[in-house]
């Protein structure tokens, strides 16, 4: 399924050439992947991962029907993925995810995009919960999952450790209306 959108996150102003097009990714799309995910590594406030995992471990721990990629201009800008967070029956309709784009798209509703197109891939697959663990420091991942209908769930105070620091972590749901 392919999701194409030309505003954005509604500005009115944007050129035609700033059309998003959300679709599948694919395995031969992991080199741009591991780019954006490299960037967002390198702010320190996305992630506690130091580096870029293999194309093999990162496949592995994503839900193959919920990986998605935003493309301008035929560029990869941004992905999102589901991964499970047990494989615990129980836990079939809950889902963990990831939402990268890269620093030159970034503030152009590209993630607004992408986390709304995952969302209804989740609703749609029968996942009644998507939960993202955040950075309180990372105010642009909380505000594009605020407005994607998420919210603070309870803070994870001094989870684990980062470059030696402690750090929080928020974490934020969205339960579906429609599933569960």
């Amino acid at each position: 399924m392919a999701y194409t959108t030309g505003q954005g996150d509604g500005a009115l102003s944007k050129p035609a050439e700033e059309a998003i097009e959300i679709a599948p990714l694919q395995a031969e799309d992991w080199r741009r992947v591991a780019e954006i995910y490299a960037e967002g590594i390198a702010t320190g406030d996305a992630t506690f991962e130091i580096g870029v995992p293999t194309w093999e471990r990162w496949d592995e721990a994503h839900l193959p029907d919920h990986r998605l990629g935003a493309w301008r201009a035929g560029e990869l800008v941004g992905w999102a993925a589901l991964a499970p967070v047990s494989s615990r029956c129980v836990y079939a309709g809950v889902a963990e995810c990831s939402v990268y784009v890269a620093e030159r798209a970034r503030g152009r509703g590209v993630g607004v995009q992408l986390l709304q197109a995952l969302v209804l891939s989740s609703e749609q697959a029968g996942i009644w919960t998507v939960q993202a663990g955040i950075f309180p420091e990372n105010a642009g991942s909380v505000a594009l999952h605020t407005r994607c209908g998420f919210r603070v769930v309870g803070t994870r105070e001094r989870l684990g450790r980062r470059d030696g620091v402690w750090r929080d972590v928020l974490l934020m749901e969205r339960r579906s209306r429609l599933i569960g």
